[in-house]
């Protein structure tokens, strides 16, 4: 991580869980970490935090609404003023809603397609040109995706979340062959963990649902998918891990 120190690194959904997790473990490896949310106040606390423990790295917070264009454009408007771009983007943010195909809100739908599907690809084009007009050409692109983006569960709350997912799949492929035929050798790399012990089914279910399917097994936490993203990052730069997988010893699916 050592050619990463000093470097900027966008990580979206970066107030709770596999984002904030990231967060800090890139700002421990020195890096300048811009770290959005709509709950700016969480990333402000997990910014202090880095600071008091002596992190070599910063956390610099934005309040961002992924959902609008708009102020997704404003903050890489602002990254790009204060600190001339980003090198490495981790499109974390990411959401489910209970909204089964044959019974679902059409709200729910968009809500998650927005965020999952279309907040990643204007993340992932700013990113590219940020790289582009700077003539960054080792830059990382980071999709934390999901086991649910890999093979559908007879569970219908998550049917159409699954198929998000699955967009995310082939977008990071899509995306590593448009960077190939650019001739530049920025990486692409999709994440999918599975059960991860974060806020994510507690969001999704009622509290008492949430911890039972945590309790049921051991969980990956956090760190493990922070610590995946490390290894990512730590490649060789003519290496380019296009997939990992990730999931508990005892997750039946």
């Amino acid at each position: 991580m050592d050619r990463w120190r000093g470097r900027v690194a966008l990580v979206t959904g970066a107030s709770v869980g596999i984002g904030a997790a990231v967060a800090k473990e890139l700002v421990r490896h020195g890096m300048k970490v811009m770290g959005c949310a709509r709950d700016v106040e969480k990333i402000q606390k997990l910014a202090a935090e880095c600071q008091s423990a002596g992190h070599s790295g910063v956390l610099v917070p934005f309040k961002c609404d992924l959902s609008n264009e708009e102020e997704i454009l404003s903050m890489f408007a602002a990254i790009k003023e204060q600190h001339k771009g980003v090198d490495v983007c981790i499109n974390n943010a990411g959401l489910a809603h209970a909204e089964p195909l044959l019974s679902g809100k059409t709200s729910g739908w968009k809500n998650m397609m927005d965020v999952n599907v279309l907040a990643l690809s204007i993340c992932t084009r700013e990113a590219y040109q940020s790289m582009k007009e700077r003539n960054v050409d080792d830059g990382h692109i980071i999709n934390i995706n999901s086991m649910s983006g890999h093979r559908v569960t007879p569970n219908a709350d998550v049917h159409f979340y699954s198929a998000t997912k699955y967009a995310v799949t082939a977008l990071t492929e899509g995306l590593r062959q448009e960077l190939r035929e650019a001739n530049t050798h920025i990486r692409a790399t999709s994440i999918s963990p599975g059960l991860v012990a974060t806020e994510f089914a507690q969001r999704l279910y009622n509290p008492d649902k949430a911890a039972a399917a945590y309790t049921k097994i051991k969980c990956l936490e956090a760190i493990d998918v922070a610590d995946s993203v490390t290894y990512v990052l730590s490649a060789p730069p003519h290496v380019q891990i296009g997939d990992v997988q990730m999931r508990p010893v005892e997750q039946v699916l």
